[in-house]
């Protein structure tokens, strides 16, 4: 017979499952009666290595929430398309430029239901309110729920946003006007971003009269094409359809986010049909996906960067000569080879070639292991020991941190410089790095946009420091002045004129050693249809099926083989 997919026990034993969350516990109780045959004929089981910390992604820099939850759970007010990576209508149906792109005017859809979930029934549809009420949480330090769950907004603080907002006004039921500082040429292309989902201000006013405001992150509504039904932390996140979604009922009932396998744990599950989509396989398993009748793969370019960073703020890293001779160690070369076997690229620059702004006459750093050595004599560290912190869960910008950090380790002992190794579990990564103890770190970044500032400002702005997204600690006040110039500017050239200088001052002071732009990677069963991988991540599953043709088909031919 064939085997029927299998998910964890856990998973889908019949049992009652309380959501459990970091310091803000859930209260609510749901009931799961379900067979493993039912997810199969109404859903699907998408894969992937990592944690939630949150279910909002206001709150987040990367990992789970958002990608790819966010897209599930919330709506913007523009989106990227996926192919053209052209700014395209979401919730705001359209949008005005004026004041030389100081001030920015959305009209709304009507008519979109936000979730009816089993914590909240709305009265309304979404209106301006809500848009504000989305945006003022996280700008505004006097809104009531500005400091819940922490008050902290990486991606947006990382950018100094609130600084330059002026207002936010309602003009209409259904058309809100941002005031800018400044002119901000990048500022739609944030909106786009999942780290602008727009909430339901309704909800808020619910929880402050319940008195339980942390619930706004850690029980989601939001206008997605899937609401939140069940979370076991470490486990899994299960995902129903909302059937009033504005764009039409998504085509599957139900998604299980399964994170309970990591490793050959998730390959082995996509291989027996546990999993029906697995994310960001290991390259190394790419011979063993392509040749299984069963599979399907997809490969996009990406959006990101994995970078090596360097704590500036600690000698002796807060030497360029020393930086310098560490990058000098590291064979690139080998990196590329066994880590990623043909689907990344090294990375000269901190922005990745499909980037608009992307320098042409930027170089990868030499490796020169004989160099290394000259300079730490010259500076009499020759019995340099560091410590490398590092990620312990796959990336889309890196599959093997451990792997790549071990064969870093291999380089740098060649010119005399011991490191130590130090795993750090994914949901604890951006607050340990702020800490400062570490001397560097292996980390990357991907980002849902295409605007370049989406790279500079988040990763190397002064800002972005307290953000928790700056883990170089890297500070240049005329870095940012550059940064600023860029997008006081609606002209392309004139941006890129200033991008190009940005890189030039990076690639001199070397806060970070860019390693590999990677390709985003895919592996799902041969009946699953409709599936988006974006350049930016994934887009919403609304439209996913299984094919039911074909999936008959292949039973049957299992069972002939396999009587």
């Amino acid at each position: 017979m064939r085997p029927i997919l299998l998910v964890s026990t856990m998973l889908l034993a019949s049992l009652c499952i309380t959501f459990t969350a970091n310091a803000a516990p859930m209260t609510q109780v749901i009931s799961v009666e379900q067979e493993p045959t039912q997810i199969h004929q109404n859903g699907f089981v998408y894969c992937i290595d990592g944690s939630v910390n949150t279910f909002n992604p206001q709150l987040s820099s990367s990992g789970l929430i958002i990608d790819p939850l966010a897209a599930q759970l919330y709506d913007r007010l523009l989106d990227v398309d996926p192919y053209t990576y052209r700014l395209i209508p979401e919730l705001a149906a359209r949008w005005e430029t004026l004041d030389n792109g100081a001030t920015y005017r959305f009209y709304l859809r009507k008519n979109v239901s936000f979730q009816q979930t089993q914590w909240f029934k709305p009265t309304r549809k979404l209106t301006a309110d809500d848009v504000i009420f989305s945006f003022e949480r996280m700008f505004d330090t006097t809104n009531p729920f500005y400091q819940v769950n922490g008050g902290k907004y990486p991606y947006f603080d990382s950018l100094s946003f609130a600084n330059n907002i002026q207002s936010i006004k309602k003009l209409g039921q259904y058309t809100v006007e941002f005031s800018l500082k400044e002119p901000d040429a990048s500022f739609l292309w944030h909106l786009a971003t999942h780290y602008a989902p727009i909430l339901s201000a309704e909800y808020a006013k619910n929880l402050v009269d319940l008195g339980t405001q942390s619930q706004l992150d850690w029980k989601p509504v939001g206008t997605g094409p899937f609401l939140l039904d069940e979370y076991q932390a470490g486990q899994f996140v299960r995902l129903f359809r909302n059937d009033n979604y504005w764009k039409g009922k998504p085509k599957m009932q139900q998604i299980v986010i399964d994170m309970g396998a990591g490793g050959t744990g998730r390959i082995s599950k996509l291989l027996t049909g546990e999993c029906d989509v697995l994310a960001y396989p290991a390259a190394s398993q790419l011979k063993v996906l392509r040749d299984d009748p069963r599979l399907r793969l997809t490969l996009r370019s990406g959006m990101n960067i994995a970078y090596l960073a360097f704590n500036t703020s600690k000698p002796p890293l807060n030497d360029l000569k020393v930086r310098q001779a560490i990058a000098y160690a590291i064979n690139n070369e080998r990196l590329m080879e066994s880590i990623y076997y043909g689907t990344a690229e090294t990375a000269a620059s901190v922005l990745p070639r499909a980037s608009w702004a992307y320098d042409n006459r930027a170089k990868i750093t030499e490796y020169n292991p004989e160099k290394s050595k000259q300079i730490l004599k010259e500076l009499g560290l020759e019995d340099l020991k560091l410590n490398l912190w590092v990620p312990s869960t796959s990336q889309s910008y890196n599959p093997s941190p451990l792997k790549m950090a071990e064969l870093i380790q291999a380089d740098l002992a060649q010119v005399g410089i011991k490191m130590n190794i130090r795993p750090i579990e994914g949901r604890y990564q951006e607050t340990t790095m702020m800490d400062r103890t570490h001397d560097m770190t292996l980390s990357g970044w991907s980002t849902d946009s295409n605007d370049p500032d989406s790279f500079f400002r988040p990763l190397f702005s002064c800002a972005a420091i307290s953000s928790q997204t700056n883990l170089s600690h890297w500070c240049s006040p005329d870095f940012d002045e550059i940064l600023k110039k860029a997008l006081y500017s609606q002209q392309l050239a004139s941006r890129m004129d200033y991008y190009h200088q940005a890189q030039d001052i990076l690639a001199q002071e070397l806060p970070v050693l860019p390693l590999a732009n990677s390709l985003r990677m895919q592996a799902y069963r041969y009946d699953i249809k409709g599936l988006v991988l974006s350049t930016f991540g994934n887009a919403s599953f609304a439209g996913v099926y299984r094919e039911a043709e074909i999936d008959e088909y292949y039973r049957s031919k299992e069972a002939t083989n396999n009587p």
